[in-house]
């Protein structure tokens, strides 16, 4: 079904409207006013630019987020030429017949003649409650499977379903995520200090009587040498290039964000069965109950499940009833049950020689109270096998007021390879791992002990909320109770991860920054997550977390220069105005170098990095506090540079202007050097697309002071003289650097992560 997508030239037109378009937007009127048509069409080329270069990365990452969502399609269970098999949602056709289960998206109109489904249909219909779908009625595609098991044939695909003719008539609305509240935090702390300086120059300007047309100009130059006009492109390039980067590791990411908040992820929740185990549980033990034998007791089981599930629990009982020659073939099945989250049970009702019986398997918990008598030792025997790591399951058979207890089915779903590995390496991280599981604590400890979680269980109905931190696992924990720890994690100050792969766990995935849907989930929990992995296990979260942090280490290092250098001109230019009455820079001369600075310095987004020990955080008032410090470092050279040049060397207004402004380039280059690393700038070799992106500043700025291209000329050996005054400020400012960033704690001189 085709996406309804916005026309291209309406989302361009869009990106002329927001904060920083505004202030250039204001910069062009104001030019145009003062009749400075010069400046104006400089600063529309710049808006243009600027607004072309974040549509183009947006393009791009648009066009990554599609191919991945078409990896990411509803598949569904079809049975061809005779078996059952997964298939691609778009390849249904009507008359297949498909079989439906909880955690499902209905992927076409479908006529349900077996079992029974609770759908929920909101979406489509508008009813805020779930609707019963049996034999004979209806369910339709986008519709939401939330409990049952059925079997259904297709009578409508795509664009012909219900939801098909109805899919104009649905939006979703767009949300800020961290990024732009981010952006906005840093664009309003450096309005509000420019303003302050703004405020000066102009009381000044008055005061000593400056023609307006001469003042008012240069208060706008500091207003535009402060706009971070490629912040947006940067950072959309930067988690664009990850997303891709992921992808190519089988993390999929369907929401561009994710890439950024996993890098301050601090908490992992996650389930046990196919995350931490593999999900291939076989036959380990079998625990009959007189009257019933082993053989009657994995026949029972046999019968009360279901291959068309395509369960692995369902499909370990059959392979062994099959390995031990079993018959399960003769009796006539008269209703499905299907596995329900909330009764944690399943079964069937048999017809065979001509008796009527009912079977159910599930948690021992959940098979007891509809016992007519409990044998001696179940309960013991049941804590025996779970010791053991094995997942213990009940099977009772009888009549609808008479269950008897056959017995208990031990099955082994051990812990994956790399399991144990992979919490190390996330402790390592500085990343807390807590086990989710609905599972009783026995067998929930007796896996976590083996990956090496810990073995402290908490009340799932009360420490989740009160104390989660204090344990390890919460075993038997219901879907509400994941996303109640959720929520009590974050309110906490933590940001969370959390697994899932079935329609319970779709809350918690929503409600946690970084949703995660594992190999083999639902529809509903990708549609829920922010990342899908590819692959079992959870071995590609920790690749996630380093990418998200390299990311985050290279947008830090953006914001921290971009700061760095607006406090430094706006600074400079404000104060020699008010103590020399020198205007040390033009109009012209700002906007270049705004290409010279920002744009160019966008290949941070490439740039080779190191990651943190532990999660980053985003917190703009000490990287403010940091980058002042800096800037003041910064400020002395600069106004060591003017006053050599007005004073020593005598310097016209004109030529001083070139120099400051070719210092201001060199300086920026030596600048994003300087913060790059957080320990000695030297400690890392910076990425090639880096180096190059300078070496062609460089270049190209020598080159137009020399030749006095769109400015004044200078000496080649003056711009010799800069570049030497940028390397010994990049020597000088790392000295201070490294002690500034650890007493504000930028960087890898972060809090430690909780272990």
């Amino acid at each position: 079904m085709a996406e309804d997508t916005a026309r291209p030239w309406r989302v361009l037109l869009g990106k002329f409207w927001a904060p920083i378009p505004w202030m250039l937007e204001f910069a062009i009127g104001l030019e145009a006013l003062l009749g400075h048509m010069v400046e104006a069409l400089v600063f529309a080329v710049l808006l243009v630019v600027n607004a072309l270069l974040i549509f183009v990365q947006e393009h791009r990452a648009q066009g990554a987020l599609a191919l991945l969502r078409r990896r990411l399609s509803v598949r569904a269970r079809v049975l061809r030429d005779g078996r059952w098999m997964t298939i691609p949602a778009p390849e249904l056709v009507p008359g297949d017949v498909v079989r439906l289960r909880a955690g499902d998206i209905v992927p076409a109109d479908l006529r349900v003649f077996a079992g029974q489904l609770l759908v929920d249909q909101a979406a489509l219909t508008g009813e805020s409650l779930p609707v019963d779908a049996g034999p004979g009625g209806t369910v339709y595609a986008g519709s939401i499977v939330n409990r049952g098991e059925a079997t259904g044939d297709v009578t409508a695909t795509g664009a012909g379903t219900a939801f098909g003719k109805t899919a104009a008539l649905v939006r979703t609305a767009k949300v800020p995520g961290r990024l732009e509240a981010l952006i906005a935090r840093i664009v309003r702390y450096l309005a509000a200090i420019d303003t302050v300086l703004v405020a000066g120059v102009l009381v000044y300007g008055f005061a000593v009587r400056l023609p307006a047309a001469q003042i008012v100009p240069f208060a706008l130059i500091i207003l535009i040498a402060s706009i971070p006009v490629a912040l947006p492109a940067t950072f959309t390039l930067a988690t664009a290039l990850g997303s891709m980067e992921l992808a190519a590791r089988g993390v999929l990411v369907t929401r561009l964000a994710a890439v950024e908040e996993a890098a301050q992820m601090d908490v992992l929740c996650t389930d046990k069965t196919g995350t931490l185990t593999q999900n291939q549980p076989t036959l380990m033990a079998l625990w009959p109950f007189p009257p019933a034998t082993e053989d009657e007791l994995l026949r029972a089981a046999a019968l009360a499940s279901d291959e068309a599930t395509q369960d692995p629990i369902d499909l370990a009982i059959l392979a062994g009833a099959r390995a031990k020659g079993l018959t399960i073939a003769g009796p006539e099945r008269l209703q499905a049950i299907p596995f329900d989250p909330a009764t944690k049970r399943s079964g069937a009702v048999l017809r065979e020689a001509g008796r009527t019986r009912k079977i159910l398997k599930g948690a021992f918990q959940a098979i007891a109270p509809l016992l007519t008598a409990r044998p001696a030792g179940a309960p013991e025997a049941v804590e025996r096998l779970a010791a053991g790591g094995a997942r213990v399951l009940a099977v009772a058979a009888g009549s609808e007021d008479a269950m008897e207890l056959a017995g208990l089915i031990g099955l082994h779903d051990p812990p994956r390879p790399d399991s144990r590995a992979l919490v190390q390496r996330l402790r390592d991280l500085g990343i807390r791992v807590l086990m989710l599981t609905g599972d009783n604590a026995a067998t929930a400890k007796a896996i976590a002990a083996q990956v090496g979680i810990g073995t402290r269980v908490g009340d799932a109905e009360r420490d989740a909320e009160e104390r989660p931190l204090e344990y390890d696992i919460f075993a038997r924990i219901l879907p509400e109770g994941k996303f109640r720890l959720v929520r009590a994690l974050q309110r906490a100050g933590h940001v969370v991860g959390m697994t899932g792969d079935g329609v319970n766990d779709a809350p918690a995935l929503r409600q946690a920054e970084v949703g995660i849907a594992v190999a083999q989930a639902t529809d509903v929990a990708k549609a829920s997550a922010s990342l899908v992995l590819t692959a079992p296990g959870l071995v590609d979260i920790v690749s996630a977390v380093e990418t998200s942090r390299r990311i985050h280490q290279r947008m830090l290092t953006y914001t921290l220069n971009k700061i760095v250098k607006t406090l430094e001109i706006s600074l400079l230019l404000s104060l020699v105005l008010i103590v020399a009455g020198v205007f040390v820079t033009t109009p012209l001369l700002i906007v270049l170098l705004l290409f010279a600075n920002d744009f160019v310095t966008m290949s941070i987004a490439t740039d080779r990095v190191s990651f943190g020990a532990a999660p980053d955080r985003w917190d703009v008032r000490p990287l403010i506090g940091a980058a002042f410090s800096l800037a003041i470092v910064l400020l002395c050279f600069s106004f060591g540079l003017v006053g050599a040049g007005l004073v020593v060397f005598r310097m016209s207004v004109p030529t001083l202007q070139t120099a400051v402004f070719v210092w201001l380039v060199f300086s920026g280059q030596a600048t994003v050097y300087l913060v790059r690393e957080r320990r000695h700038f030297w400690g890392t070799r910076p990425g090639r697309w880096l180096v190059a992106s300078t070496l062609v500043d460089l270049l190209v700025i020598g080159l137009l002071a020399t030749r006095g291209w769109l400015m004044a000329p200078v000496a080649p050996a003056t711009v010799l003289l800069l570049a030497g005054l940028a390397v010994v400020y990049l020597f000088a400012a790392d000295v201070v650097k490294t002690r500034v960033f650890r007493r504000f704690g930028v960087g890898t001189f972060g809090p430690a992560g909780i272990i």
